[in-house]
């Protein structure tokens, strides 16, 4: 079945049609992350089916807002995951009104003939994705998930070796402090680069939260700014500096998050002073924008890798990940012992993910396995699955 490649980022600009899709008024050409809206089922919930007295124009509303629900990322996956299984469908002969609301046999072979050239996790995505357009346009869902899970475990085990990422190489403070060495904190690019990296590093931020995706992205609503930076303290005069992220993709009202002021040269507190000094952002423009001649630019995502980039090549050391970012921040906090609940909440895990990173690192785990039966205990409810 000829389906979008398993590698390729879904595009957020508008597209041909798929030479592989059947032509259909129902699907027409458009943006991956706008399928779930402007593809319609054959019978979408409309007023006429409707047991309330509601407009059309009264159903599209609840069609729009209920769009909002999913990032514009999460939204482009699953678009693309619409198109796999269009495609799938059409490949079958299976007619458009069998498609939604979907019948159990048809998402299992859907899995099953994607299981061994896609990971497991983009077929999940893609499943999802499916789901979430019979949710915007009111048809039920009546998948097993039981059963749907099994099939998606096996597909995991069937992923193709190269659809598996490489473990993620932590950044650590002796990371922190080789890049610097390797930076010019006297230059404007140079102190807003290290600023960020800092701040991304203790309070355990993904880096697309602290940038912008380009030059002309930045959008005051979403991005953080100067005005979102404030200093705080508890009863004990702890300070903290926090940082209000105006929207997440899995907060879209927002979060804070924060770091303390750090003994040595990896210092957050003093990375951002200077960056403030040297750079001085306008109060609510890009936080990490940097001087450029006569005017303040954006600190872009790639921008800021690319530096990161070239400053451990000069140091003689591969490049790391930027997602290496926020795991060495969690492995950093699990090894000075603060508790994994804390740490989850820090790094605002919304599930247990990160204890993934525990099984790779004997240092974290030794405070744990020792004769000490209350943290032997907390390491055990944590890591072992539940009775049931």
């Amino acid at each position: 079945m000829p389906t979008p490649s398993p590698s390729a980022a879904p595009s957020s600009h508008a597209q041909a049609p798929n030479p592989a899709l059947h032509p259909s008024p129902l699907s027409p050409a458009c943006r991956a992350r706008d399928r779930l809206l402007q593809w319609s089922p054959v019978h979408p919930c409309t007023a006429g089916n409707s047991q309330m007295t509601l407009s059309d124009s009264d159903i599209q509303r609840i069609y729009n807002v209920i769009s909002h629900a999913w990032a514009n990322s999460t939204k482009e996956t699953y678009g693309s995951g619409l198109l796999a299984f269009h495609i799938f469908c059409d490949s079958k002969g299976i007619p458009e009104p069998q498609r939604a609301p979907a019948d159990a046999p048809i998402i299992a072979a859907f899995i099953s003939t994607l299981a061994g050239s896609y990971s497991g996790s983009a077929i999940a995505n893609y499943v999802s994705g499916i789901r979430a357009w019979h949710t915007i346009h009111g048809l039920d869902w009546s998948i097993n998930d039981n059963k749907a899970n099994a099939l998606l475990k096996a597909a995991s085990s069937l992923a193709p070796p190269r659809s598996k990422r490489a473990p993620r190489e932590p950044y650590t403070v002796d990371t922190l402090l080789v890049i610097r060495c390797h930076l010019d904190l006297a230059s404007p690019l140079h102190a807003a680069v290290f600023a960020c990296l800092t701040t991304a590093f203790y309070t355990t931020a993904r880096t697309g939260e602290l940038t912008v995706k380009t030059l002309h992205a930045f959008d005051p609503l979403i991005h953080i700014k100067p005005s979102d930076v404030t200093v705080q303290h508890d009863r004990h005069n702890n300070l903290v500096t926090n940082f209000h992220l105006p929207r997440t993709k899995s907060a879209p009202a927002g979060e804070d998050i924060s770091w303390a002021k750090q003994d040595g040269l990896s210092d957050p507190q003093a990375a951002l002073e200077n960056h403030m000094t040297i750079n001085s952002p306008p109060p609510n423009g890009p936080l990490f924008a940097y001087r450029r001649g006569q005017k303040h630019v954006p600190l872009t995502r790639g921008k800021f890798l690319s530096l990161l980039a070239s400053a451990l090549k000069a140091s003689g050391r591969p490049p790391l990940h930027g997602h290496g970012i926020r795991i060495g921040s969690t492995l950093e906090y699990l090894l000075h012992n603060l508790p994994f609940n804390v740490v989850k909440v820090k790094g605002r895990w919304g599930s247990d993910a990160f204890l993934a990173y525990l099984h790779c690192h004997a240092q974290i785990l030794a405070p744990y396995i020792q004769a000490q039966p209350s943290l032997h205990e907390t390491f055990l409810r944590l890591t072992l699955p539940p009775v049931r």
